[in-house]
């Protein structure tokens, strides 16, 4: 009889879970939004001060990796501030959520930061081999990949703001 009991209790849990979460979208997902939001901000943001700093306009930087400012810390810091606000900052998932973004924007800053950084002195190595050498034609490789500590820095306050504004939104507007 216990265990018919169990069942039951187990089964109408699922059922309750399989309903919320289908009444639920990806699209209403707050800190899914936020950080696509900062994301994009980010993207954007690099976009134009890639453009103030050489003068000229450069696609690449909509999708590209590394310069001001991150938007891999960005997107990372506002999943997780998303996370805090919406489940509470004492929670398992705002955890997982915090460490996550640490080990993405250490990660900028030192092994790919440090990545770039031997991609130039490999490409000035290349580039001033002969003409006869097999690897003087040899494609060059990216140089900007990591982020130095003000551009993670930078990423992380767009981060935190996106998902402090779009909470702000999505409280007024459940309020209506």
């Amino acid at each position: 009889m216990d265990d018919m009991a169990a069942t039951s209790t187990t089964g109408s849990l699922i059922q309750n879970d399989a309903s919320s979460m289908s009444s639920s979208s990806i699209f209403t997902n707050y800190p899914f939004l936020s950080a696509l939001v900062a994301f994009a901000i980010a993207q954007f943001t690099k976009f134009f001060t890639s453009w103030y700093k050489e003068r000229r306009w450069d696609l690449k930087q909509l999708v590209g990796s590394g310069g001001m400012p991150s938007s891999h810390s960005a997107t990372v810091t506002a999943l997780a501030f998303a996370v805090g606000l919406q489940e509470g900052f004492g929670g398992s998932v705002f955890a997982i959520a915090l460490i996550f973004a640490c080990v993405v924007m250490y990660d900028a800053t030192g092994v790919r930061l440090h990545a770039g950084r031997q991609a130039e002195v490999l490409n000035q190595i290349v580039y001033e081999l002969p003409a006869e050498h097999p690897l003087a034609e040899s494609r060059p490789l990216r140089e900007l990949l990591g982020h130095t500590p003000p551009q993670v820095v930078a990423g992380a306050l767009v981060g935190i703001s996106t998902a402090a504004v779009g909470y702000l939104i999505t409280k007024i507007t459940s309020q209506s």
